[in-house]
């Protein structure tokens, strides 16, 4: 299964905000707004560093041979995302489980897979 990686310019991420700010009718280059669109860039990139990461990499060689067939549960993960209608950010905590089949994975990737 190959993983969804958009593909943009980061760098252009302040140019869009800006011409954005525009169309809102604001003033870009006013005072107050001067650093946004850096800081919304900036916000952009950290909120959304998950899709550059891959779940296989992840898990790497912490993936256990183990004669363990009962439920794994990890509880009170934390994450937080952005909606993918409006691009607001929302955060909450979820609880992962899984039935092993004789390989368990490291306890402290479930939260790095849940932030992928």
């Amino acid at each position: 299964m190959s993983i969804y990686r958009p593909q943009f310019d980061p760098d252009q991420l302040p140019a869009v905000v800006a011409r954005l700010l525009e169309e809102l009718g604001e003033d870009a280059a006013r005072e107050g707004l001067v650093d946004t669109p850096r800081r919304v860039a900036e916000s952009l990139r950290f909120l959304t560093e998950g899709y550059e990461l891959d779940p296989a990499e992840i898990v790497g060689d912490a993936l256990f041979h183990e004669q363990y067939d009962d439920m794994v549960v990890v509880k009170d993960v934390n994450f937080f995302s952005l909606c993918e209608h409006h691009l607001l950010p929302f955060f909450g905590r979820v609880h992962v489980a899984y039935l092993p089949n004789g390989k368990v994975v490291g306890l402290s990737k479930v939260p790095r897979i849940v932030d992928a």
